[in-house]
């Protein structure tokens, strides 16, 4: 039978398959929803870095967004890695033909974690309107201080950022993910109700092994199958770090470079 659920991911290709729009749709997958694709750039990859980033043509991007809304409309709406302001632009576009009841998480990927640039600098105010029609954004600390232009290093300037992500740039929740921090790896999560935000600090563990990739897509694509399903927020929020965790701990090295996690 057929999944009942359905979820778009609006992300750059992975050839590699352990992240971007491949690693969305096996996700997607395996939460019983059927995962949609609009491909926004394509790279040249290995296990080891990012060797080249060829956004697609704008209108292209365009023209897959119109077609799938149409005749796919989606439960939900996961984005990651665009490549450019153009195609940041087309995707805004693109999403007025979008229920606006339908939620987006929106990953904002703004380097591969070598560090070769995936979004063009001139495309942050773009970007910023796109967090705006967000239910969740989810950032690193790099892209939260990049975005929110606000040092990040203490739990002090990790809230003032959240802030900024939702009461300034108008995202329904944020997500600030703690990976990187020295010491415990805790998240923020930062959620706008009737009396203002609500800042919540979740625990973590560090889990031991080598660099992995595509946590980042996992989590994002996660959160946005659940929301598929119409669970509310914050369960779904949980259940993604619970389903990260768990593919980090059974991660691998299938290739000569970071681990690919598993999932279930």
């Amino acid at each position: 039978m057929a999944p009942t659920f359905r979820a778009l991911s609006v992300a750059a290709s992975d050839p590699t398959g352990g992240a971007g729009l491949q690693a969305d749709l096996q996700v997607f997958r395996s939460l019983g929803v059927h995962g949609s694709g609009v491909i926004t750039a394509l790279t040249i990859q290995d296990s080891r870095k990012v060797h080249r980033l060829l956004p697609v043509f704008p209108t292209v991007v365009l023209d897959q967004l119109r077609v799938l809304l149409r005749d796919l409309p989606p439960h939900a709406v996961k984005i990651g890695a665009l490549g450019s302001d153009d195609v940041v632009r087309s995707v805004l576009l693109g999403l007025n033909e979008l229920d606006p009841a339908v939620p987006i998480v929106l990953d904002p990927v703004l380097a591969a974690s070598d560090g070769t640039p995936l979004l063009e600098r001139r495309a942050r105010e773009s970007l910023v309107e796109l967090i705006a029609r967000s239910a969740l954004v989810t950032p690193n600390l790099a892209e939260a201080q990049t975005l929110s232009e606000t040092d990040v290093s203490t739990r002090e300037g990790s809230e003032a950022a959240a802030r900024t992500l939702v009461e300034k740039f108008g995202a329904k929740a944020a997500l600030i993910k703690g990976g990187h921090r020295e010491g415990a790896p805790e998240d923020l999560l930062a959620t706008r109700g009737e009396s203002g935000v609500t800042l919540r600090w979740l625990g973590g563990e560090r889990i031991a092994g080598g660099r992995v990739h595509g946590t980042g897509c996992a989590l994002s694509s996660d959160i946005a199958a659940r929301l598929a399903h119409g669970d509310s927020l914050e369960d779904p929020v949980e259940s993604g770090r619970r389903f990260v965790r768990n593919a980090l701990r059974a991660a691998v090295a299938p290739g000569g470079g970071a681990r690919f996690l598993v999932y279930p």
